[in-house]
């Protein structure tokens, strides 16, 4: 007898489970047959070893491969019947005796089952669009900043000031003792980068190559406990003040970000292409990341913890192969709740996920998987090869329609939703600081 008894869980299912003894003898026996056939024994030819020994040997394993096959056609028969969806896999549990024990043995299987939903209304989704054009504007703070990545020092014989890099020796004192972390040599800095107290900049700016300084400086009180508050005596000596200098923007320049020829004009012409496929990029990011929580709060639906459990699982193995690839090697202990939250939003989103694309036919056309590849092309010297090198291979391409797929239900959702456009700095949208 078979039938359907959610628990506490809404998705869980139960399947009472029927395998008839006398059936289940007699695949033992089929299975035992055919083993014996080839089973080796000493002292006997292969194929010849005794019906009863290869029983007494193989019996167990036999049974239970018949008992699994079995229950697995059972199980299949059974949801398939129900036509229910099932997720993960099932656990099964013999049941007590009942009134057929003698000819019927009885399992239960317990399982979760997919959600059946319709995706909620989105008509009240609020979501902010970022909107930013990149202009001649945004090309000069790029150029600024790729210059000062490329900035060089040089002596100088005047005290240092903001943006010199210096090189010192320091002593830290506290009631006339050193402390520990409170002392270097030849130690490196740039004046207004903040990698120094303010306090402790404000002392050796200034000073010239060869100088010393004793001040007093006290810590904040949100610095390291043992230190927090503290007032302590430094000994500074600056051995070296270096002076930043920017590289020209000229035809070197222009070659060393890869322009071969040298033109200024082409590799700001580079630069705003880049920056303009690098802005969509983030907008896109940070409107689908509003989406996303705009999906999940119209389908508050449950999830399979089977699902959530494999999600884990492969998170898992995912942050031991990143370690791994970092030189780290150690079997570090990983806890499987850091990554519950995590699962469970990918999970839920997926299933969302398939429900609207299902739903709403937005399953990638065949020009929107053209277009995406081309354009993830256009940013190589031979496009062409690109195009040909992802139409060869099935699970790049299975990438790129996985894309589309989700850029066609991110459009889907900014169609019904409440969407407005929010202009935004540059260095904002970037994670940049401001240029001077």
């Amino acid at each position: 007898m078979e039938n359907t008894a959610p628990n506490n869980n809404p998705l869980e299912r139960r399947l009472n489970l029927s395998v008839p003894v006398d059936a289940l003898k007699s695949a033992t026996d089929e299975r035992l047959k055919r083993m014996s056939r080839n089973v080796k024994m000493p002292g006997f030819r292969p194929g010849k070893v005794p019906f009863s020994i290869v029983r007494q040997q193989h019996g167990a394993e036999a049974y239970g491969e018949a008992l699994n096959e079995a229950l697995g056609s059972a199980f299949s028969a059974a949801v398939n019947g129900q036509k229910l969806n099932v997720a993960g896999y099932p656990r099964i549990e013999p049941r007590a005796e009942t009134e057929n024990s003698e000819t019927q043995l009885e399992f239960s299987a317990i399982f979760e089952v997919y959600p059946e939903f319709t995706p909620g209304d989105l008509s009240v989704a609020e979501i902010e669009r970022p909107t930013l054009e990149v202009t001649a504007a945004e090309v000069d703070k790029t150029v600024t900043i790729l210059r000062q990545q490329r900035v060089r020092y040089a002596p100088v014989e005047r005290g240092a000031a903001q943006e010199d890099r210096v090189v010192i020796d320091f002593l830290g004192k506290k009631d006339g003792e050193p402390f520990q972390g409170g002392q270097a040599t030849d130690y490196p800095f740039v004046l207004g980068k903040k990698t120094m107290l303010p306090d402790f900049e404000a002392a050796v700016e200034g000073l010239k190559a060869g100088e010393s300084k004793t001040f007093n400086l006290t810590f904040p009180e949100d610095y390291a406990k043992e230190m927090a508050g503290q007032t302590v005596e430094f000994e500074i000596t600056v051995k070296q003040v270096m002076a930043p200098t920017l590289p020209e923007i000229d035809a070197e320049f222009a070659r060393s970000m890869g322009v071969q020829d040298g033109d200024v004009s082409k590799m700001r012409a580079e630069i705003e292409g880049n920056l303009k496929r690098e802005v969509k990029k983030r907008i896109d990011a940070k409107v689908k990341d509003q989406v996303m929580d705009a999906l999940l709060t119209a389908n508050p639906i449950p999830v399979p913890n089977a699902l959530v459990e494999m999600e884990v699982q492969r998170l898992i193995q995912e942050a031991r192969q990143n370690l791994e690839a970092r030189g780290i090697k150690r079997n570090l202990p990983i806890q499987p709740e850091w990554f519950t939250d995590r699962a469970k939003r990918r999970v839920t989103l997926g299933l969302i996920f398939a429900e609207v694309v299902k739903a709403e036919q937005l399953q990638a056309k065949p020009e929107q998987v053209k277009a995406l590849v081309e354009e993830a092309a256009e940013t190589y010297e031979d496009p062409s090869e690109v195009v040909k090198w992802y139409y060869a291979n099935p699970d790049n391409l299975a990438n790129v329609e996985a894309v589309a797929t989700e850029n066609n239900v991110v459009n889907w959702v900014l169609a019904r939703a409440r969407v407005t456009d929010k202009a935004v700095v540059f260095e904002d949208l970037m994670g940049q600081q401001a240029v001077s």
